[in-house]
């Protein structure tokens, strides 16, 4: 029997403490332009409506803050997944576990990976990550060709040289990739990697790297949250909260 049409899966992984962000708790529950960081990051994929089979959300277990923080949440096709790890890695493997269990996403689907951190992303840049994948044998990310100068530095923080940047990207969020693939990769590859792409990358495969935005960084050090929330506002026409 074919296998049915492959599906469109959106997971986040939102299970981080965000330590270096200043924040007194959740980075990702953090006040921006009046809303909680991660629901700037939900609106982004909701906006693409049925083109997505899924929208999943991977809190750590003993999360008591999400409920308050995102009331109505899960919706018509979104998903809770209690299965946040420790690391990074092991939130989206956990919860690509979870997703199939769950969602009943199958391995050729397809799912997207984005950091809740990332909540400046535009659904345009989503569909552009698509559009270049869908097709694609391995699939890919959002990623930025780097524009400033790259310097090396010694063990003492000097120069130690200039480095070319001309084949040099910054990844990016979302990461596109077979649900099945991107499970045996990090299974192989454990909890050291720190994306998606670099566990494809374990296997030996050359994901595809599709341009991104400056404007879709991930909101990390305490002075983040003030130029993420111009660009919300500047972007949605109001004044500063």
């Amino acid at each position: 029997m074919p296998l049915p049409p492959p599906r469109l899966f959106v997971l986040i992984p939102c299970a981080g403490t965000g330590s270096r962000s200043g924040a007194a708790g959740p980075k990702q529950y953090e006040p921006l332009a009046g809303r909680p960081l991660v629901a700037h990051t939900l609106d982004v994929f909701r906006a693409l409506g049925d083109r997505l089979a899924a929208i999943a959300l991977v809190v750590a277990p003993q999360d008591e803050r999400i409920a308050q923080v995102l009331p109505g949440f899960p919706g018509p096709g979104e998903w809770l997944l209690r299965a946040g790890g420790a690391t990074r890695a092991q939130s989206v493997a956990q919860g690509l576990g979870a997703l199939r269990e769950q969602a009943g996403a199958l391995p050729h689907d397809w799912v997207l990976v984005h950091d809740a951190a990332r909540c400046l992303l535009q659904p345009t840049q989503v569909d552009a990550l698509i559009g270049a994948c869908e097709h694609d044998a391995v699939g890919g990310l959002l990623a930025l060709p780097l524009p400033d100068t790259l310097k090396a530095a010694t063990a003492d923080g000097r120069v130690a040289g200039t480095v070319t940047r001309a084949d040099k990207w910054l990844a990016q969020t979302p990461q596109m990739f077979r649900i099945g693939l991107l499970q045996e990769a990090l299974a192989r590859m454990g909890d050291a990697v720190t994306d998606e792409s670099s566990a494809i990358e374990g296997l030996g495969l050359t994901p595809r790297l599709v341009p991104g935005s400056a404007q879709n960084f991930k909101v990390t050090f305490p002075e983040d949250f003030a130029v993420a929330a111009a660009v919300l506002v500047a972007r949605s026409g109001t004044a500063m909260p």
